[in-house]
């Protein structure tokens, strides 16, 4: 795991202005770097990953939710579902809202960012194809505790001038399995922004997943799932890698009857 050990102590609010006290402080666990309003997601927005499913571009952004309490921070362990077989991984630039924002341009939406994050937008899917277990919706499936890690750092907007033209992957177990970049985005991040703002307000903290890339474990054949034990990366380009460990459930909690997967 990469070592973020050392950083500058700030005080303040993200949001409303930071100030560096001038210290150095040492860090022993990670949380995500800003908590989430809401985390919003927009799915098969990269040309590659579109092909590679074998499914047409989509003509307006696919959106969908995931709770709150799906998020993570860099280093935490992610539990695999026992209600599940098909767990995958999916590398995201994440943008974070930095004011509240409603009906805004394209061309206006770059004033309302924060800053970006790494995001790792887990997968079931299983629960994600099968109507009976999702009711043909995808948030059931991405929406199990700890399934939207987001880390290790908060990048602000003038760190990343172009969000267009960042390179991100993803690597299990040391082996890389995502490499591309946001070029590909079929919705831009103004035209992301500006979509999910019309008729509804953005609140500062909101997360918006950009969508994911080539490369994901339902497109490979075979399909290598992910099990306990597997240590997962994504790297977005100027902002680091997130890393978390799939462990095994060990809840002894009884639920209504899953049907066979």
């Amino acid at each position: 795991m990469p070592s973020y050990r050392s950083f500058h102590e700030a005080e303040g609010c993200p949001f409303a202005g930071l100030r560096d006290t001038g210290r150095k402080v040492s860090v022993n666990r990670f949380l995500p770097p800003v908590k989430p309003q809401d985390i919003i997601c927009i799915g098969l927005n990269y040309r590659a990953h579109a092909d590679e499913l074998k499914l047409p571009y989509p003509k307006n952004p696919v959106v969908f939710m995931k709770p709150t309490s799906c998020a993570a921070g860099h280093g935490h362990p992610i539990v695999a579902p026992r209600v599940s077989e098909k767990m995958d991984y999916e590398v995201e630039l994440a943008v974070v809202i930095g004011r509240e924002c409603k009906d805004v341009t394209p061309e206006e939406a770059m004033d309302y960012v924060l800053g970006y994050t790494c995001a790792n937008d887990l997968s079931t899917r299983d629960w994600q194809k099968l109507p009976e277990l999702s009711g043909s919706q995808w948030c059931r499936s991405k929406s199990f505790d700890g399934f939207a890690p987001l880390g290790p750092v908060l990048a602000t907007k003038e760190e990343i001038p172009d969000p267009g033209a960042l390179r991100v992957q993803t690597f299990v177990n040391g082996v890389q399995m995502q490499d591309s970049t946001t070029r590909d985005l079929i919705f831009s991040v103004p035209e992301i922004i500006s979509f999910l703002s019309m008729g509804s307000r953005l609140q500062p903290g909101t997360v918006i997943l950009t969508g994911t890339p080539f490369g994901v474990a339902e497109g490979r054949s075979p399909q290598p799932w992910l099990k306990p034990g597997d240590r997962v990366a994504v790297e977005v380009e100027g902002i680091g890698r997130l890393e978390n460990t799939i462990v095994a459930d060990s809840s002894s909690a009884r639920c209504f009857h899953v049907p066979k997967l």
